[in-house]
C-alpha cells in the first residue's frame, strides 16, 4: 500500500539521500580497486605475464582460420 505525500520532501532529506549515494559510490570504487589489485597480484604470483596477447584479424568477406593466423 502506498501513501500519497501532500508536501514535497524536505531539502535536508534530499541532501541526506545524495550524500548516502555519494558515500556508497566511493565505497564501491575502493572495493573494486582492492579486488582488481588482488587479482593482479595473484596473477603475478602465478607467473602469468602482464602483457596480454591480442590478435587482430581482418577479413574481406572470406573465412578466417585462427590456427593459420598465429
Amino acid at each position: 500500500m502506498t501513501v500519497d505525500r501532500s508536501k514535497p520532501k524536505s531539502v535536508w532529506r534530499r541532501l541526506e539521500r545524495w550524500l548516502v549515494g555519494l558515500v556508497m559510490a566511493v565505497i564501491a570504487y575502493v572495493l573494486e580497486k582492492m579486488v582488481m589489485r588482488g587479482l593482479r597480484k595473484a596473477a603475478k604470483a602465478k607467473g602469468e605475464s602482464k602483457e596480454e596477447l591480442h590478435t587482430t584479424l581482418t577479413s574481406k568477406g572470406g573465412e578466417v582460420d585462427l590456427e593459420d593466423a598465429r
